[in-house]
């Protein structure tokens, strides 16, 4: 809710493509930041308690964001310092949630675990979007849909407080420059996890046009902030139903060649996407694209996380994080900086035509990667620079 509030009021303020490319900066620097600082910090401290403090500051500057949207006239570079702080807590909370699963859930049903938490996930985001552009068209403003924002992360705080204390990490790493650095080197040697990581980036830092999507319901197809809540949620919706086929029937061989063809379909309909004019082709399109970017997301978080020593999760997935952050808030900037210079519609077109692009381009670098047969069968260990897949 609070994402589709903050596109729709920046846009509605200055009604530049541009301002919204700020919004992605805004919540990206900080992780690409401190990430290495956050990863540690999760390997190092139990992981329940820092999940609390980050929901804690994140309801906090959900009210100042409530507050800005009272003003007469909202200020621009105090909405984008609110943005910053929620950025910095999302830095934190990325790799302490994700690599706190694993110790969870069995091995042997991971895979399956991430398929429900995605699913479940993307529940909440397809309902989220529609529900913040419905609120944000019946209240009349974004200040609203800001307090239920900071009630939901209250929420959070109390269910995650409501878990098991878990164990710090096993050998909580010691403070060092070396071991802050240890994922960073993990990921570049491994070849598998490198190319799932990075394909994410480029495929999605190209392909995205999340950041596009206020100026697409009321400049393209002159639609009101209902329309942009449903498209916000197409994706979800298409992921929300693929999460749930794949936990019900797991990927149980190809998943490498699975998660690039996917990632090419990603493209593919971004490019439809951006080509169409009609609200139930852009739907369907922006769907198809969330489903084939959750079986890219299965697959990775599987290969990120049973690839990955317990005792190095978190600095892993801080490099993991950054790579998200990167091809999702930087993808958002890049996707307005090119439609403030060749246009909406150009700009998104090109963006999926070059994930294609990237796709092709991966399955030749990465031949381990499209080699990965069962997500079961890879294993933590040392990596080298010929790993080859599982």
């Amino acid at each position: 809710m609070q994402g589709v509030t903050i596109g729709w009021q920046v846009y509605a303020i200055t009604g530049r493509p541009v301002d919204l490319a700020w919004v992605g900066l805004a919540l990206f620097l900080p992780a690409a930041c401190f990430s290495l600082v956050t990863g540690h910090a999760a390997d190092r401290f139990e992981r329940r308690r820092i999940l609390m403090a980050c929901y804690g500051a994140m309801a906090a500057l959900s009210i100042a964001l409530w507050a800005l949207a009272r003003a007469d006239r909202p200020h621009l570079g105090a909405i984008y310092a609110v943005l910053a702080g929620i950025g910095l807590a999302r830095a934190f909370h990325g790799p302490a949630n994700q690599s706190i699963l694993p110790t969870l859930v069995p091995a042997r049903d991971f895979g399956n675990a991430i398929a429900w938490a995605s699913s479940s996930w993307q529940v909440a985001t397809m309902g989220g979007p529609m529900l913040g552009g419905l609120m944000i068209a019946a209240a009349g403003g974004a200040q609203v849909v800001y307090l239920t924002a900071a009630g939901c992360s209250a929420g959070a705080l109390m269910l995650v407080a409501g878990l098991r204390k878990t164990a710090r990490p096993g050998g909580r790493a010691t403070a060092s420059l070396r071991s802050v650095f240890d994922g960073v080197r993990y990921v570049r040697k491994n070849q598998i996890l490198l190319g799932a990581i990075s394909l994410d980036l480029f495929a999605v830092l190209l392909g995205g046009a999340t950041a596009l999507l206020p100026a697409y319901a009321r400049d393209i197809l002159k639609l009101g902030p209902w329309a942009l809540g449903a498209l916000r949620s197409a994706p979800a919706v298409g992921a929300a139903v693929a999460g749930v086929g794949l936990a019900l029937r797991p990927i149980d061989q190809h998943a490498g060649a699975k998660m690039l063809a996917s990632v090419g379909l990603f493209g593919i309909a971004t490019v439809v996407f951006a080509l169409s004019r009609n609200f139930a082709l852009s739907l369907a399109a922006l769907a198809v694209a969330g489903a084939a970017d959750m079986v890219s997301v299965v697959v990775r978080s599987a290969l990120v996380q049973l690839a990955t020593p317990d005792e190095m999760r978190g600095r892993v997935s801080a490099v993991n994080m950054v790579f998200i952050g990167a091809s999702n808030e930087l993808g958002e900037f890049e996707s307005g900086l090119t439609a403030q210079w060749f246009g909406v519609v150009p700009a998104a077109v090109l963006g999926g035509l070059g994930t294609v692009l990237v796709v092709a381009l991966w399955a030749w670098r990465f031949p381990a990667l499209g080699k990965v047969n069962r997500l079961g069968d890879v294993s933590a260990g040392e990596p080298d620079e010929t790993q080859s897949a599982a």
